[in-house]
């Protein structure tokens, strides 16, 4: 069982066999020091089951494949020890992943553990369908609907849920029951709310952390600062800007306006120019990088700095300085990369373009997908490809 983390790990086929062009003999298998404890056991499979260690992996049969990957039952082994004796035990073939999982689970050693677990991935537990909670829990329902399915639900979606059941007139509950949940459905109804009122209110509530994008998780843990109402404290936050599109930017921005107007102190340290003009006091550092900087060029309101001259930041502020645009562009190679089907996250099975040869910007909103694509899907990809990487990278159809 998953012991409750709704996943386990497993030998993957695609980890230990990353490029079926090889051959076993070729050395197809990882980890490469299986192969060279096993190559005896191979040759006296090959032979019984008549196929060649020599042939590229891609033309074995699906039953020969199997049997080197899952093992045998037991049957009659002949084995040649290292002193050239031949020696019969009645056994089985192991099989690679069989080995693997059992070494895995039997060794002392962290360093082998780990190097197993690089040909591991997460898959959904069989005993629980991947909703970590035992029968018994999830006949547990509210208007039909376990924690699971909650769970499953998008912020908003959650938000009418509640809604239904604490409205008098259409809640299923008795009236102790509705007494009960009364202050329970108070505060997940709040709490739903700072994250709709941050903009995530697309994001459903089983969404793993580590899944989510920088700009995501930013807004969680202030939304979390005001649904704490603290007041009197001093928010420090380090370039909140990075990371994010414009109209996330006015969200954040929003945000802090919001911890502000609850009795708090916002300092930012930031070079977004939506940031700068939000401010209710700039200190203008400067005049110059490194050595030249170290001073402060001026303060005030967003107009006090831009009337500084002093000020390169004001300058830019004011329009008296501005980035020039390129007057061409370049024509590029004519070549393009093509992800086909990608579906990881929030991308919806989409097709995309990337022409080569030229600066490509990939933007969007915050939460859209630009992170998924390019770093879970197109980088992991090309490292199969390219560098034979087995991490994988199953979430589209092809690039």
């Amino acid at each position: 069982a998953c012991t409750g983390l709704g996943v386990k790990l497993e030998i993957d086929p695609e980890l230990v066999i990353p490029n079926q062009e090889l051959s076993i003999a070729q050395g197809a298998i990882h980890p490469g020091w299986w192969l060279s404890w096993h190559t005896n056991e191979l040759e006296i499979l090959a032979r019984r089951y008549g196929f060649s260690l020599h042939t590229p992996v891609k033309k074995l049969s699906e039953r020969h494949l199997k049997l080197i990957l899952y093992g045998e039952g037991g049957e009659l082994i002949k084995h040649r020890n290292r002193y050239g004796r031949v020696r019969e035990y009645f056994t089985g073939y192991e099989g690679v992943i069989p080995y693997l999982e059992r070494l895995s689970q039997d060794t002392q050693s962290e360093r082998t553990r780990a190097e197993i677990e690089r040909y591991m991935v997460s898959t959904p537990c069989p005993v629980c369908q991947g909703k970590r909670l035992k029968p018994e829990s999830l006949a547990i329902t509210i208007r039909e609907k376990n924690i699971v399915d909650i769970s499953s639900m998008s912020v908003t979606q959650a938000l009418d849920w509640a809604a239904t059941i604490s409205d008098g007139r259409k809640t299923i509950l008795t009236e102790r029951e509705q007494m009960i949940a009364r202050q329970i459905l108070k505060e997940i109804q709040a709490r739903l709310g700072f994250l709709k009122d941050v903009g995530l209110d697309y994001l459903t509530l089983d969404r793993p952390s580590a899944t989510l994008s920088g700009g995501e998780a930013q807004r969680i843990r202030l939304a979390t600062q005001i649904g704490s109402g603290l007041m009197g404290v001093l928010y420090i936050c380090d370039e909140p800007t990075v990371g994010l599109h414009l109209a996330d930017n006015f969200r954040l921005i929003e945000t802090l306006k919001r911890l502000r107007d609850l009795g708090n102190t916002i300092l930012v340290v930031e070079h977004d120019e939506a940031m700068m003009r939000a401010a209710d006091h700039i200190i203008d550092m400067g005049p110059g990088a490194g050595e030249h900087g170290g001073w402060i060029v001026t303060t005030g309101a967003p107009p006090d700095i831009m009337n500084c001259k002093e000020s390169i930041t004001g300058q830019y502020l004011s329009g008296a300085k501005q980035i020039p645009l390129p007057p061409k562009r370049r024509p590029g190679s004519a070549q393009e990369i093509v992800i086909k089907g990608a579906k990881q996250n929030n991308l919806k099975n989409i097709d995309v373009h990337i022409p080569l040869g030229k600066f490509v910007c990939i933007t969007g909103v915050s939460g859209s997908g630009k992170s998924t694509l390019i770093d879970e899907i197109m980088y992991k990809k090309l490292a199969q490809i390219f560098y034979r990487s087995r991490e994988r990278a199953d979430n589209c159809d092809a690039i």
